[in-house]
This record gives C-alpha cells, structure tokens and sequence, in this order.
C-alpha cells in the first residue's frame, strides 16, 4: 500500500528525536531525521494505527517471517529480574558483556530512547541435513550449517524498515538481531510467537524451536498483541536428562559454565573445562542435543530461505582439516558465516580435544578387549 494511496502518513510526527550520542549506539540501521514531539493524542490522529499494524504485519510476513507480533516498548520485569539472579549466580560465565547495563536488555528505550513499539519477528532455519557419527569429523550446531543468520535476518529486518520510512518518512527505528543487548526470546515470548521451553530456547508450535529471533524498534505507536502462548512443556524432562554435562541445572535456568554450546563457541581458554571435553559426544561447534531431543520439534519445517541450506561440509567438518587451517584459510572457509564466532584457536581446540578423546577411547576399547 502506498503513502500517496493511503492516509498513513498524513501528519505523523514521531514520538521523540534521537540525541547525537544515541545515534551513534545504533547497530545496522538508525533512519534518523529532525522530528518534533507530539502527544499520544495527536500521534492517534495522524494516522490509524490499526491499519499500520495489519499492514506491517503483512509486510513482514511478505519479508520472508513466519511469525510477527507487536508489543510495546516497556521494561520487561520478570525477565529483568530472572536475568539479575541468573548473572548472580555466574552462570554466565566469562560472556562479561551479558553484566554489564543488564537494564537495557530488558528496557529497549534504554538502547533506543524513541521506542515506543518493538515488532518481534522469528524466521525458521530448519533444513533436511543430519548430522552423522563419523569420529574424524565434528558437528556443529544446526544454526551454523548456513550464512551467518545476522545478515540474513538482519537484510530482511533493513527491507521491513526502509517499507515502513517509505510509508511514514518520519519515522525512525533499529534492527536488532542478536548482537544487540536485547533479550530477543524474552521479546518473542513477550510478543505471542511461543514460549521459553525448559532448555530455555523459545519453542513454537508450528516449527519447534528451529527459529532466529530479530526485532524492530519503532518510535511508533502500534496496536498491540496481548495473548501470550501457553507453556506447553508440561512434565516433560527430555532435555534436561539428555544433555551430557547437565548444563539445565534446573527446569529454565543453564549454567553456562558446564554447556557444550557456550564452550565450544564463547569460552577462550586454551582447554576445554573437563566435564565438558570429556562429555563432547562428537560436537565440534555448539550442540542441539537439547533441541533434537523435544517432542515439539516433531513439528519441524524446512524452511525457505536458501542461505540457511548447508554449507559443503558444514554439518560435520572434517577434524584434520580444522587442525590445517591457517589464518587467511580460515578466513575464506568460514566468510560469511556464524562460525568466526569461535574464532580459530577456539576451532582448533575443540578439534584437538575431540580427536585426543577418541584417540583415548580406542586405547580403552583395546585394553578392556
């Protein structure tokens, strides 16, 4: 729908302008312009907010979004409170950045002062790929098979932005995609897209938990969506009883400390933590062990990006070959992807530590034998 077909943007003003020291703060796309206050009052007359909404929820559904919803820009309490207890008990680890300003996480007018609405979005990555037992490869997490998923939410939230200037031109707003400190499953749930399972990944029921999660900060009004999703785990412990390292140590809360995921990826110490190398079950980069085991993901879809389809070699990669790379090589290999996030030494570590277990467990088969 076009604004010269339309009474969208007749008059609107935003609801506050940005300060040069916020705008410099902001990540992937800030559309920034001189604006003037206005009062709920008159923002309701400059446009009709219900007709936004319906349209900009079909756009983002047009931008290749399975899921949207709309809330708006206040201060999530609960989960600000869970978060504190969470970072008091260190179950963070050495992810410092997760202490520091934990209020903005939860209050997205601390990042973006203009806020007044965050549109929620959720995109599935699953593919048909499966992961094999080959004990001179590695397996990385499904999220990783693919191009780095913050490009490709990221572009689809930058289109779904430049729509809504086009539509109203004074309006401004942020991309946020993982990066930014926000607590984007908190905000999924906030928004009715699912439910923050006892792995604490956010689970739907049309696709599992094999969704990305992005938001859009608007300086806008929107109507609103109240109706949260029930939490549909039940008395069901799968995921609990099957991580190898009991990371979920209770329904909820992960310690990072003992998680597959976090060591192979985030932590930078040149071992990996005993419990964790010698629990590995063969992952090279993250672990979906958590995830494979829920019974909500028997809903899983394939999904319609292509840039989520593996790359050669990405399901499992070849160990030996991991050890091999230099620098520039890894550079190439992994250009574009989410996997730099382990950087090389965290690589070439997890490589070393998975071949030495394998190497000692057939020197175990052979004793006992």
């Amino acid at each position: 729908m076009s604004a010269k077909n339309s009474s969208i943007t007749a008059k609107f003003e935003p609801a506050s302008s940005l300060d040069e020291s916020t705008a410099s703060h902001v990540c992937y796309d800030s559309m920034q312009v001189g604006v003037t206050s206005v009062s709920p009052i008159e923002a309701e007359s400059a446009f009709n907010r219900r007709e936004v909404t319906g349209l900009l929820k079909e756009r983002a559904l047009s931008e290749g979004f399975e899921k949207v919803g709309i809330v708006p820009a206040e201060r999530l309490d609960g989960a600000h409170n869970r978060l504190l207890e969470w970072l008091g008990r260190g179950y963070h680890g050495q992810m410092a950045w997760m202490a520091r300003d934990p209020e903005m996480r939860t209050d997205p007018r601390r990042l973006f002062p203009a806020a007044r609405s965050v549109v929620v979005v959720a995109k599935n990555y699953c593919t048909a790929a499966r992961h094999t037992d080959d004990p001179e490869t590695g397996k990385v997490s499904r999220y990783a098979w693919g191009d780095d998923y913050h490009e490709v939410v990221g572009s689809r939230l930058r289109s779904l932005l430049a729509w809504i200037k086009e539509e109203i031109p004074q309006a401004e707003g942020k991309v946020c995609i993982d990066i930014q400190p926000m607590m984007d499953k908190a905000w999924a749930a906030r928004a009715g897209l699912g439910w923050i399972g006892k792995h604490t990944n956010l689970i739907t029921t049309e696709y599992g938990s094999w969704v990305f999660v992005g938001e859009l900060l608007l300086n806008i009004e929107l109507e609103y969506d109240n109706e949260l999703v029930a939490d549909h785990c039940g008395s069901c412990t799968l995921c609990i009883d099957a991580c190898p390292t009991s990371a979920i140590s209770e329904p909820y809360v992960v310690d990072s400390n003992k998680c597959i995921s976090y060591a192979t990826i985030e932590l930078r110490d040149a071992k990996l933590p005993n419990n964790v190398a010698d629990n590995l079950e063969g992952w090279l980069y993250g672990c979906d062990i958590c995830q494979d085991v829920c019974p909500w993901n028997r809903f899983e879809q394939n999904t319609d990006e292509s840039r989520f389809q593996p790359r050669e070699g990405n399901v499992n990669i070849d160990l030996a070959d991991v050890l091999e790379l230099t620098t520039a090589t890894y550079a190439e290999r992994f250009r574009g992807s989410a996997m730099k996030r382990a950087k090389l030494a965290g690589l070439q570590r997890n490589a070393r530590t998975l071949l030495e277990t394998h190497s000692q467990a057939k020197i175990t088969f052979i004793e006992v034998h």
